[in-house]
């Protein structure tokens, strides 16, 4: 009986049990391309922004020493928190400019005058105002010098916004 199950499998093709088959190739995946935005584009709440922009300023912000400071509370299984670096620097292109948070090593390549490269970066609230970010699935690229100016009379971060709620009735 065993010999008909073994011919069975034999005849729809199966492999000796000492041969594998090889696996299939993976799928190729076309990368797409970025859509760039301009600045004067962004609205509050969004995310996955490309845009190329130039660093007009750039300050550095003090940073709360007791945020840096593990507690005596503090969980012992979660690495010591490191020091952070935070500067607030005002970004733009042709079309008006924001203020952008850069956090630890994007304070490096925040030089005014550069131009760089802002993927995946997203819009925070602080305060009412819009602030541009770049968090851990982001990435700031320093690119080659751009031909604009940046137009600091539309700065977006002056504007204030107010969350409202709407009851329906």
């Amino acid at each position: 009986m065993a010999s008909k199950t073994s011919s069975a499998a034999a005849a729809k093709g199966a492999t000796p049990a000492g041969s594998a088959a090889p696996p299939p190739p993976p799928p190729v995946v076309e990368k797409r391309k970025p859509v760039f935005t301009k600045v004067d584009r962004l609205q509050p709440g969004t995310n996955g922004h490309t845009l190329t922009v130039k660093v007009v300023s750039s300050r550095g912000v003090a940073v709360n020493a007791r945020a840096n400071r593990p507690s005596s509370n503090a969980v012992l299984s979660r690495p010591p928190p490191r020091n952070t670096r935070i500067a607030e620097c005002l970004v733009g292109d042709e079309t008006g400019s924001i203020v952008f948070t850069a956090r630890n090593e994007q304070v490096d390549m925040m030089k005014p005058g550069t131009t760089v490269i802002l993927r995946n970066a997203k819009i925070d609230m602080f305060k009412g105002t819009m602030r541009l970010a770049v968090d851990k699935w982001g990435r700031v690229e320093v690119t080659e010098p751009a031909s604009f100016e940046v137009k600091e009379d539309n700065n977006l971060s002056l504007v204030e916004y107010e969350l409202v709620n709407v009851t329906e009735e």
